[in-house]
């Protein structure tokens, strides 16, 4: 039968179309084996890893402890800092959004302390109503800085499953304290953190704080509807200028970074190349070129990005296929740096598959129309500036808002921020690895 995999869930996502033929047979049955999971992971990786040359030639899958040993041994450790194993559930689920655990984020605020930085609305934090702009002064009656480690802070707050239960003490702006027992359970995350229209210069702003590129779950074609709505939004406003708040986020699927390139790349670019993919070099014929749809209203000379070193992935994917054809500013902090991606390698293994392991290696790299695909150090910001989640959404007393804000009223001109940014030790991102890593939250 012939298999089509077009743009299935992926890092740092490419729209891969991939024609596979196979003999028209069921599967057969496999015996769940350590050892053949380890030689299917090995025959995956070389098969379709992206620096599948530097792979041995052998190995014995006797001397591994774990599948995750094996791939961090098989790993291009030079570049690669995102190849990871999950399982098939975890990595559908991740991509959609059903999450489990609290469902809120820690930030450092310029004054050193530990702020709640953003909360998904329907998680138990968010039906508990927390807020970006709590100071958490202690978690389970321990103060924070008993949870500071050599690498930031190491907060012990157990599996992200449910009925795994914590207690916060909270200071609110407004001096009082508060104590919250938060039992963790699953829930559906929202992606759009805020949005809203501000008057700056004359202007009409629109301000988006996106957090994670999540299709929506029984949508078809891939989207998301929460984008769509966004997006239809902000054009019924008429807004002259958008700040796109991508600080904390580690990417997600490419159909939703596709879907909110084309809304905002101007009609004059409609069909012009948006990027190109290449994978390793026995998969060559696989390849492709993807070029801009026009869809929408929006018609925007410039865009501003809010980063950080949180901006990852199809953070990235959208400022670099975008700056080709209009002026991307970036403002906060440099970006993470990752111009390659994958895709999940189970669907070709039959072993992997029956054994519900999902591998997630790096498989291709992505360039925009400039030829630009070796941003490994990201990208840096036009306009340095902190996030400092002392303040809530909106405020234009936070860093990174009122930066974007005065350089659309004054231009270059805006150089406070400039002459006293020094940048933040620790990132919430620097607490995660793998699927996690991709999205970040407690």
């Amino acid at each position: 039968m012939v298999l089509l995999v077009r743009k299935y869930f992926l890092g740092l996502f490419l729209g891969l179309s991939v024609f596979l033929v196979s003999c028209n047979r069921e599967f057969e049955e496999m015996p769940s084996s350590e050892s053949l999971v380890k030689e299917a992971i090995f025959e995956s990786m070389q098969e379709w890893y992206y620096w599948n040359d530097r792979l041995p030639a052998t190995i014995n899958s006797g001397s591994y402890r774990s599948n995750d040993d094996l791939l961090y041994d098989l790993m291009y450790l030079q570049l690669d800092r995102w190849s990871y194993l999950t399982t098939q559930e975890e990595f559908n689920k991740a991509f959609t959004g059903q999450n489990a655990g609290h469902g809120f984020g820690f930030g450092l605020g310029e004054d050193g302390k530990l702020y709640v930085s953003f909360v998904y609305k329907d998680s138990p934090a968010g039906l508990d109503g927390w807020e970006r702009g709590w100071e958490i002064i202690e978690i389970n009656g321990k103060p924070i800085e008993s949870y500071r480690s050599a690498n930031g802070y190491n907060f012990e707050l157990g599996e992200s499953t449910p009925g795994v239960t914590n207690t916060f003490t909270f200071k609110l702006p407004d001096g009082s304290t508060t104590t919250r027992t938060n039992i963790k359970s699953e829930y559906q995350a929202n992606s759009v953190l805020h949005r809203e229209v501000l008057e700056t210069g004359g202007k009409k702003v629109g301000y988006w704080v996106y957090n994670s590129f999540k299709v929506s779950p029984g949508v078809s074609p891939n989207r998301s509807l929460e984008v769509e709505e966004t997006l239809s939004y902000f054009e019924s406003q008429g807004i002259d200028e958008l700040v796109l708040d991508l600080r904390y986020n580690g990417g997600g699927s490419v159909d939703v970074a596709e879907q909110i390139m084309n809304a905002l790349i101007p009609a004059s670019e409609d069909g012009k190349l948006m990027y190109t993919n290449a994978l390793n070099a026995e998969k060559t014929n696989f390849n492709e070129t993807f070029r801009f749809s026009k869809t929408g209203n929006l018609e925007l000379d410039r865009l501003l990005v809010i980063t950080s070193r949180g901006s990852a992935s199809a953070s990235e994917l959208i400022i670099n296929c975008l700056d080709p054809y209009m002026d991307v500013i970036l403002v906060g902090e440099n970006t993470y740096g990752k111009p390659v991606g994958s895709f999940p390698l189970s669907q070709f293994n039959e072993v992997l598959s029956q054994n519900q392991v999902e591998l997630v290696p790096i498989t291709f790299a992505i360039a925009n129309a400039n030829g630009n695909a070796a941003y490994y150090q990201g990208f840096p910001v036009t306009i340095p500036s902190r996030d400092n989640p002392a303040f809530n959404w909106g405020d234009p007393k936070e860093d990174n808002l009122a930066s974007a804000l005065t350089y659309i009223q004054y231009g270059g001109s805006a150089s406070n921020n400039r002459q006293r940014f020094q940048p933040s030790t620790w990132q919430m991102i620097d607490s995660f690895t793998g699927l996690e890593k991709e999205f970040p939250v407690y």
